[in-house]
């Protein structure tokens, strides 16, 4: 049994019941695994044809999605080299690119790095802003130089404990990258399956509000925690850092995905380390336990969460591997990582690596592989480089692009997907294969709130669906070492 607390009762027979009765008023068909049908959106209708479109094939295909998202990597950070990709400008193998640097009064250049640990920079909103200036993307070194991170300002730079954290001019780790060598089974991914290079961060600040983006479409401080309409968008979110630090009361009151999936019956997981405690008590975290942190485990915070009884729906890694091998996975699946291995700098890149292979490779070799979709992605751009200006679509985002990577049997192998992507297009592709097209829209789903933006229909948007394809035989498992072979110490 898993170790996580919940103290929450199953609604088991509630949720079957409700999902009958969401159906018939809604006019949507429920599949004999008593999930939503998708037939009553739009995008569902038979081509003129009447071959199926690609929404159709994906709902005959795709009956899991997993959504794994890492920590504090910007997309130029790890695939900044990868072949076909919108990567760093060079020319002969060179960076052409070349940023301010305050303390050595020049301009440096992005450098490769075989440093399993490295130092990052800031990554609040107002970093974000810094580093993108203006659309210059240039303010990484000057921002990691006006901050408190070890080795980049001008009082520790040059330190003896330092010189294994620099560039060879000098230039502080946010304008390092890594290549094959360094990451090797994230670009296996990339070689077998797809690799999306315009993913961005969904706003442009730092992991809380992209999680809270992740399951919601929006980041917000909520007046009454009991009033969706009270909700105004905050990504400092200042009060949840205050309150959430051990135990977590409901402080989110808009909506969110949990409440179509459960309003549908559509069955769901969020699994995170087994030692996660979210209820109050929660007694003090021993040394090496598997805890998630808040941050990345929001959805405790949700009211909606505790209306629907959905808390029990937050489990340990412990139950995802054993749903993986027992071919009982939920129709959807968030997996975060646990403190020491979310590569969060300065939190070592291997151990990180070796969780996520090993979750994936769960999947592969557990029997609902076949009909399972996985994205991997990074919650926020942790302060490295990366020259891609972000697109602006509300007051909140999107914030600097993070590497994203779909890995299924049905995923076009090989395939780059340069189309404009954020962590809404997994609440859209959710909507569309399992909730009939509904979104998160305060005027249509049936719970109003006051959220800016139905981000989901920006038309600037791509669709993650082109990721796919259908009439191919479906590709085999790439089960891969999770510890392959060890890339250097630092200075090593």
């Amino acid at each position: 049994m898993s170790a996580v607390r919940a103290r929450a009762v199953t609604f088991a027979a509630l949720v079957g019941v409700s999902a009958l009765v969401a159906a018939a008023c809604s006019g949507a068909a429920t599949r004999p695994n008593g999930q939503a049908s998708a037939s009553t959106a739009p995008s569902a209708s038979p081509s003129a044809t009447g071959a199926p479109t690609q929404l159709e094939l994906a709902q005959q295909h795709v009956e899991h999605v997993i959504f794994i998202v890492q920590e504090n990597r910007s997309f130029d950070h790890y695939f900044g080299t990868y072949p076909g990709a919108d990567g760093i400008p060079m020319k002969d193998g060179v960076p052409t690119v070349c940023l301010p640097d305050p303390v050595l009064g020049k301009c440096v250049k992005p450098y490769h790095t075989v440093n399993d640990v490295n130092l990052g920079g800031p990554h609040a909103q107002r970093h974000s802003r810094a580093d993108v200036d203006g659309g210059k993307m240039d303010g990484f070194v000057r921002t990691a130089a006006d901050s408190p991170i070890r080795c980049a300002d001008a009082h520790e730079r040059f330190s003896a404990s330092c010189r294994q954290y620099l560039g060879p001019q000098g230039q502080p780790d946010v304008m390092s990258y890594h290549t094959r060598k360094d990451i090797p089974n994230y670009w296996s991914y990339a070689d077998h399956f797809v690799l999306q290079d315009h993913m961005f961060a969904p706003s442009d600040s730092w992991t809380l509000p992209s999680h809270l983006f992740l399951v919601s479409a929006w980041a917000a401080t909520c007046a009454d925690v009991t009033d969706p309409m009270s909700c105004v968008s905050d990504l400092e979110l200042k009060q949840a850092a205050a309150i959430q630090h051990g135990g977590q009361d409901p402080i989110y009151a808009w909506t969110d995905i949990t409440y179509l999936l459960h309003k549908y019956g559509v069955s769901w997981r969020y699994y995170v380390g087994n030692d996660t405690c979210f209820l109050d008590p929660c007694e003090k975290k021993a040394p090496g336990s598997q805890a998630t942190v808040y941050q990345q485990n929001p959805l405790p915070g949700f009211s909606t969460i505790r209306e629907d009884h959905q808390l029990g729906n937050v489990v340990g890694h412990g139950e995802y591997f054993a749903a993986a091998a027992n071919g009982t996975l939920p129709t959807v699946s968030w997996v975060m990582p646990y403190s020491g291995v979310g590569e969060h700098p300065p939190w070592p890149i291997d151990p990180g690596t070796a969780f996520v292979t090993k979750i994936i490779n769960a999947a592969m070799q557990g029997p609902d592989w076949n009909s399972t979709a996985i994205f991997l992605t990074w919650d926020d751009w942790g302060g490295f480089y990366d020259h891609v200006l972000p697109p602006r679509v509300d007051e909140n985002g999107y914030g600097i692009r993070v590497p994203g990577l779909l890995i299924s049997p049905w995923a076009r192998p090989g395939f780059i997907d340069h189309q404009t992507l954020s962590f809404d297009a997994f609440l859209k592709l959710v909507e569309d294969l399992f909730l009939g097209g509904q979104r998160l829209d305060p005027k249509t789903d049936g719970r109003p709130d006051s959220r800016p933006t139905v981000r989901e229909n920006k038309p600037i948007l791509g669709d993650l669906l082109k990721e796919f394809d259908f009439s191919q035989d479906p590709l085999p498992p790439l089960v891969l070492d999770p510890a392959p072979e060890a890339s250097p110490s630092p200075g090593g």
